[in-house]
């Protein structure tokens, strides 16, 4: 094998690997000899069929495979070697000319991470802005949560449901006349206008009274979970057990005890360590702002352009999808292609964020365990299908850059703390508005942040080694809140009143949209008309035939500034 550097510029790496048409038919040649022996073919004793045999059945697939292994072994030594840093899978390709018999070239083009100096963090210094609970906000928390959870008496028997009562009812489904399986329950409570059941099938229920009977017709969605009832029109035989109204919820010892808390007086302390969380989250995003900020200021390297132009794309996609959702799509594109050069420097700065956080941690022992890591692959795995879960395991564990992505929050996580725990903090108290706001402040003001130049901050030299980083979310326009990505902020927005802190065990439900799919103890054990969202595939693992990707360590992502 014979390597020549073709490409040194900057970052850019290029080299040209030729494998010699002898050591590809020596290493092809020795495959066979070590199969033959396991080869079975009519008219030879197990073990005894001839090599040439074995070759004229086998070749070409050997032949591809031993190619593959040579190329996949031939990047790796290229990579240790001249000690290569990636910062992205790199380009491999196979000569398009290349023909069995022949020496085999093929083209490497990669960039390389930077040398960073490790930054210093022994003077770092942070503000954290808190927001103390009170009791009012308490107040409205629990006003929240028992809006949420309707309490129903019994109205006249005469009484006809309208939009909002509660019917309690029994129902049959069929198709052509004949029962279909899980179509059945009994005393299913369903409240009119909730939509929680098939589209058409609430609305027939309108002015019903205890004692109807009644038979329903409508249509399950088309793309509805059941294939064996997606798009078909069913009729369901319905008799009217109860028309209930709703009633005021008391917010008392019985209600807290409905919700599985002893008392009130534990239900609102519940409810404030919940604010508390909510708060908590907006203020550890504000403090990484300041951290990140600081960071930024006083370091500017060069960084890898492929980094920069896929943190781009994922912040322009998700743009895109906003402004597709906006009153006036055309408009809102616009608006953002005004702007295209600005999120082009916001993905730089936050490549460079996640280069110096990566660096930072690596400098200072920061590591993400196996046990960690093993707990992050099997909460990813449950996104999939129970088929497809050991597949996405075993795709994990062979795969470093589909490791690595879904190590690097954590990771990231890891650094941010390690440095909150350094700085010197000093605490502020603020309204929940002020919060929001310095946040707000600090999302409108990253693109000129993006743009200034950043000055030299002095910094310990430490070798450069790899580790990922977290990817980032797109930048949140003022006018246009792109969904956040980050799941620390996602989860920790969210209003604490809106969270009940128990759950009652659900009513039986048949043609309920909202079920996670698992079957009521009833006749309810398969729902009709819930609409389940479609399990994940597990990503399958391609073959390499002109490009073959190098298993090696994967680059440090960008830093996410939530």
């Amino acid at each position: 094998m014979q390597t020549k550097q073709t490409t040194n510029e900057g970052l850019k790496r290029a080299y040209l690997i030729t494998i010699g048409s002898g050591e590809i038919a020596d290493k092809i040649d020795a495959e066979i000899k070590k199969i033959a022996p396991q080869v079975k073919m009519p008219g030879f004793r197990p073990g005894k069929v001839p090599a040439n045999l074995v070759k004229k059945m086998h070749g070409e697939q050997l032949h591809a495979q031993t190619l593959n292994d040579m190329i996949r072994g031939s990047v790796d030594t290229l990579m240790k070697d001249e000690d290569l840093r990636p910062a992205m899978q790199p380009s491999i390709a196979l000569d398009d000319g290349y023909e069995q018999g022949k020496d085999a070239e093929i083209t490497v083009e990669l960039e390389v991470l930077p040398q960073v100096e490790t930054p210093n963090t022994d003077d770092l210094k942070l503000e954290k802005l808190v927001v103390p609970v009170s009791d009012e906000q308490i107040d409205e928390a629990l006003k929240s949560v028992a809006g949420q959870n309707k309490s129903y008496k019994d109205a006249a028997k005469t009484k006809k449901a309208a939009e909002g009562n509660q019917v309690v009812i029994d129902f049959v489904g069929k198709l052509d006349g004949e029962e279909f399986e899980g179509g059945k329950a009994e005393d299913a409570p369903l409240v009119i206008g909730s939509g929680a059941f098939i589209p058409g099938f609430e609305e027939q229920l309108v002015g019903v009274k205890t004692g109807d009977e009644k038979t329903i017709t409508v249509t399950f969605p088309e793309d509805y979970q059941a294939e064996h009832l997606a798009g078909k029109e069913a009729t369901f035989d319905i008799t009217v057990k109860s028309v209930k109204v709703e009633t005021e919820t008391e917010i008392d010892d019985e209600f807290a005890k409905n919700l599985g808390i002893d008392s009130l007086d534990k239900l609102r302390e519940v409810m404030k360590g919940q604010l508390e969380q909510q708060t908590a989250g907006l203020t550890r995003t504000q403090m990484k702002r300041q951290l990140l900020d600081q960071l930024a200021a006083g370091h500017d390297f060069e960084v890898p352009a492929t980094m920069v132009d896929a943190e781009f794309e994922q912040i322009w996609a998700q743009l895109q999808q906003e402004a597709a959702k906006e009153e006036d799509p055309e408009a809102a594109l616009k608006e953002i292609e005004s702007e295209k050069d600005d999120y082009r420097a916001i993905a730089e700065r936050r490549v460079r964020l996640g280069l110096l956080l990566s660096e930072i941690g690596q400098a200072n022992g920061v590591e993400v365990s196996q046990q960690e890591m093993g707990m992050l692959v099997q909460q990813a795995a449950q996104q999939y299908r129970e088929e497809d879960r050991e597949r996405f395991v075993q795709y994990i564990q062979s795969e470093p850059m589909a490791a690595a992505q879904l190590r690097a929050p954590l990771y990231e996580d890891k650094v941010v703390d390690f440095l909150f725990d350094k700085a010197e903090v000093t605490e502020r108290e603020v309204t929940q508005e002020e919060l929001q706001e310095a946040i707000e402040a600090d999302e409108e003001s990253e693109a000129e942040k993006a743009k200034e130049t950043p000055k030299k901050a002095p910094a310990k030299k430490a070798p450069a080694k790899k580790a990922p980083a977290k990817k980032a979310a797109a930048k949140k326009p003022a006018a246009k809140k792109a969904a956040d990505k980050d799941a620390e902020s996602d989860a920790e927005a969210k209003p604490a009143a809106k969270k009940a802190p128990a759950k009652k065990a659900p009513a039986k439900k048949a043609a309920t949209s909202k079920t996670s799919g698992e079957g009521d103890k009833a006749e309810t054990s398969k729902k009709p008309a819930a609409k389940k969202a479609p399990a994940k595939k597990a990503p399958a693992k391609t073959g390499a035939t002109k490009k073959v990707p190098a298993k090696k360590a994967p680059a440090k992502k960008a830093a996410s500034d939530d």
